[in-house]
Protein backbone atom coordinates (compact mmCIF):
# COMPACT_ATOMS: atom_id res chain seq x y z
CA UNK A 1 0.00 0.00 0.00
CA UNK A 2 1.44 3.32 -1.11
CA UNK A 3 0.14 6.69 0.08
CA UNK A 4 1.17 9.59 -2.14
CA UNK A 5 0.09 12.95 -3.50
CA UNK A 6 -2.33 12.65 -6.39
CA UNK A 7 -1.46 13.54 -9.96
CA UNK A 8 -3.62 14.69 -12.86
CA UNK A 9 -3.44 11.12 -14.20
CA UNK A 10 -5.41 9.95 -11.15
CA UNK A 11 -8.49 12.00 -12.11
CA UNK A 12 -10.52 9.09 -13.59
CA UNK A 13 -10.26 7.21 -10.28
CA UNK A 14 -10.38 10.20 -7.91
CA UNK A 15 -13.39 12.11 -9.32
CA UNK A 16 -15.97 9.33 -8.68
CA UNK A 17 -14.60 8.94 -5.14
CA UNK A 18 -14.73 12.70 -4.62
CA UNK A 19 -18.35 12.77 -5.79
CA UNK A 20 -19.18 9.94 -3.41
CA UNK A 21 -17.46 11.71 -0.52
CA UNK A 22 -19.01 15.15 -0.94
CA UNK A 23 -22.44 14.14 -2.23
CA UNK A 24 -24.79 17.09 -2.75
CA UNK A 25 -22.01 19.55 -1.91
CA UNK A 26 -20.74 18.82 -5.45
CA UNK A 27 -23.83 20.55 -6.85
CA UNK A 28 -23.37 23.56 -4.56
CA UNK A 29 -19.68 23.91 -5.48
CA UNK A 30 -20.10 23.51 -9.22
CA UNK A 31 -23.58 24.85 -9.88
CA UNK A 32 -24.24 21.61 -11.80
CA UNK A 33 -27.71 20.17 -12.15
CA UNK A 34 -26.79 16.49 -12.54
CA UNK A 35 -24.03 14.07 -11.55
CA UNK A 36 -22.37 13.92 -14.97
CA UNK A 37 -22.11 17.71 -15.13
CA UNK A 38 -20.83 17.87 -11.55
CA UNK A 39 -18.18 15.22 -12.33
CA UNK A 40 -17.07 17.10 -15.44
CA UNK A 41 -16.77 20.40 -13.58
CA UNK A 42 -15.00 18.79 -10.61
CA UNK A 43 -12.52 17.18 -13.02
CA UNK A 44 -11.80 20.63 -14.44
CA UNK A 45 -11.14 22.01 -10.97
CA UNK A 46 -9.09 18.92 -10.03
CA UNK A 47 -6.72 19.65 -12.92
CA UNK A 48 -6.29 23.32 -11.96
CA UNK A 49 -4.26 24.79 -9.13
CA UNK A 50 -5.59 27.08 -6.44
CA UNK A 51 -8.86 25.45 -5.41
CA UNK A 52 -9.95 23.04 -2.70
CA UNK A 53 -10.22 19.95 -4.96
CA UNK A 54 -7.03 20.54 -6.97
CA UNK A 55 -4.87 17.43 -7.23
CA UNK A 56 -2.34 19.48 -5.25
CA UNK A 57 -4.55 18.90 -2.18
CA UNK A 58 -5.37 15.22 -2.73
CA UNK A 59 -3.68 12.23 -1.15
CA UNK A 60 -4.30 8.84 -2.71
CA UNK A 61 -3.81 5.33 -1.41
CA UNK A 62 -2.58 3.07 -4.17
CA UNK A 63 -2.73 -0.72 -4.11
CA UNK A 64 -1.55 -2.92 -6.97
CA UNK A 65 -1.25 0.15 -9.19
CA UNK A 66 -4.88 1.19 -8.59
CA UNK A 67 -6.23 4.15 -6.63
CA UNK A 68 -7.89 2.52 -3.63
CA UNK A 69 -8.89 5.70 -1.82
CA UNK A 70 -8.45 9.45 -1.69
CA UNK A 71 -8.43 12.25 0.85
CA UNK A 72 -8.67 15.98 0.11
CA UNK A 73 -6.91 18.17 2.73
CA UNK A 74 -5.62 21.73 2.92
CA UNK A 75 -4.77 24.62 5.23
CA UNK A 76 -7.77 26.26 6.85
CA UNK A 77 -5.85 29.54 6.50
CA UNK A 78 -6.27 29.24 2.73
CA UNK A 79 -9.90 28.07 2.64
CA UNK A 80 -11.32 31.40 1.45
CA UNK A 81 -8.80 31.55 -1.41
CA UNK A 82 -9.43 27.92 -2.36
CA UNK A 83 -13.19 28.55 -2.51
CA UNK A 84 -12.88 31.60 -4.77
CA UNK A 85 -12.61 29.61 -8.05
CA UNK A 86 -15.97 28.01 -7.19
CA UNK A 87 -17.57 31.29 -6.14
CA UNK A 88 -16.62 33.33 -9.22
CA UNK A 89 -18.77 31.40 -11.74
CA UNK A 90 -21.60 31.09 -9.22
CA UNK A 91 -21.57 34.88 -8.75
CA UNK A 92 -21.97 35.35 -12.51
CA UNK A 93 -24.99 33.04 -12.58
CA UNK A 94 -26.65 34.06 -9.32
CA UNK A 95 -24.91 36.57 -7.02
CA UNK A 96 -27.30 35.98 -4.12
CA UNK A 97 -27.04 32.21 -4.33
CA UNK A 98 -23.24 32.28 -4.58
CA UNK A 99 -22.75 33.87 -1.17
CA UNK A 100 -24.87 31.25 0.57
CA UNK A 101 -23.91 28.24 -1.58
CA UNK A 102 -20.43 27.66 -0.21
CA UNK A 103 -20.11 27.48 3.55
CA UNK A 104 -16.61 27.86 4.97
CA UNK A 105 -15.94 24.54 6.64
CA UNK A 106 -12.28 25.05 7.59
CA UNK A 107 -11.00 27.47 10.21
CA UNK A 108 -7.74 29.37 10.41
CA UNK A 109 -4.95 27.53 12.19
CA UNK A 110 -6.09 24.03 11.30
CA UNK A 111 -5.36 21.51 8.58
CA UNK A 112 -8.72 20.56 7.16
CA UNK A 113 -9.62 17.06 5.97
CA UNK A 114 -12.29 17.96 3.43
CA UNK A 115 -13.26 14.69 1.74
CA UNK A 116 -12.41 11.02 2.23
CA UNK A 117 -13.54 7.97 0.26
CA UNK A 118 -12.34 4.43 -0.34
CA UNK A 119 -13.23 2.47 -3.48
CA UNK A 120 -15.71 -0.35 -2.90
CA UNK A 121 -13.31 -3.31 -3.46
CA UNK A 122 -10.84 -1.89 -0.91
CA UNK A 123 -13.20 -1.06 1.96
CA UNK A 124 -12.65 -2.61 5.36
CA UNK A 125 -8.87 -2.80 4.91
CA UNK A 126 -7.89 0.24 7.00
CA UNK A 127 -7.25 2.47 3.99
CA UNK A 128 -9.31 5.39 5.34
CA UNK A 129 -7.30 5.31 8.56
CA UNK A 130 -4.01 5.20 6.60
CA UNK A 131 -5.05 8.21 4.54
CA UNK A 132 -6.03 10.12 7.67
CA UNK A 133 -2.71 9.27 9.32
CA UNK A 134 -0.83 10.47 6.22
CA UNK A 135 -2.81 13.74 6.22
CA UNK A 136 -2.13 14.24 9.93
CA UNK A 137 1.60 13.67 9.36
CA UNK A 138 1.54 16.18 6.51
CA UNK A 139 -0.26 18.67 8.78
CA UNK A 140 2.42 18.28 11.45
CA UNK A 141 5.18 18.72 8.86
CA UNK A 142 3.49 21.95 7.75
CA UNK A 143 3.43 23.21 11.35
CA UNK A 144 -0.23 22.67 12.25
CA UNK A 145 -1.20 21.56 15.75
CA UNK A 146 -4.66 20.25 14.84
CA UNK A 147 -6.70 18.72 12.06
CA UNK A 148 -10.44 19.12 11.56
CA UNK A 149 -13.23 17.60 9.52
CA UNK A 150 -17.00 17.44 9.27
CA UNK A 151 -19.16 14.34 9.02
CA UNK A 152 -22.82 13.98 8.09
CA UNK A 153 -24.90 13.83 11.26
CA UNK A 154 -26.43 10.50 10.18
CA UNK A 155 -23.13 8.80 9.25
CA UNK A 156 -22.49 6.87 12.45
CA UNK A 157 -19.94 4.54 10.85
CA UNK A 158 -17.65 7.40 9.81
CA UNK A 159 -18.28 9.22 13.09
CA UNK A 160 -17.10 6.15 15.04
CA UNK A 161 -13.97 5.91 12.86
CA UNK A 162 -13.15 9.55 13.57
CA UNK A 163 -13.73 9.20 17.33
CA UNK A 164 -11.52 6.07 17.36
CA UNK A 165 -8.88 8.09 15.50
CA UNK A 166 -8.82 10.77 18.22
CA UNK A 167 -11.29 13.34 16.87
CA UNK A 168 -13.63 15.15 19.24
CA UNK A 169 -16.94 16.72 18.27
CA UNK A 170 -16.83 20.50 18.68
CA UNK A 171 -20.17 21.55 17.20
CA UNK A 172 -22.56 21.23 14.30
CA UNK A 173 -23.14 23.06 11.03
CA UNK A 174 -25.61 23.02 8.18
CA UNK A 175 -24.59 22.91 4.53
CA UNK A 176 -27.40 23.00 2.00
CA UNK A 177 -30.11 20.75 3.38
CA UNK A 178 -27.78 18.56 5.47
CA UNK A 179 -26.54 18.69 9.05
CA UNK A 180 -22.90 17.94 9.88
CA UNK A 181 -20.84 17.34 13.02
CA UNK A 182 -17.60 19.30 13.21
CA UNK A 183 -14.68 17.36 14.72
CA UNK A 184 -11.13 18.37 15.69
CA UNK A 185 -8.03 16.37 16.61
CA UNK A 186 -4.94 17.83 18.30
CA UNK A 187 -1.73 16.55 16.70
Amino acid sequence: MLTRMATRDDAPAVIPLLLEAIGDIAYLLTGASDEAEAAERLAGFYNQQGNRVSCDHVLVAEQDGQVAGMLVAYSGNDAHLLDEPFLAPLRRRSPLMAESAIVREAQDGEYYLDALAVAEPYRGQGIAKRLMTAAEQRAAELGFDRTALIVEAYNDRAYKLYVASGYNETGTMRIGDSDYRRMVKPI
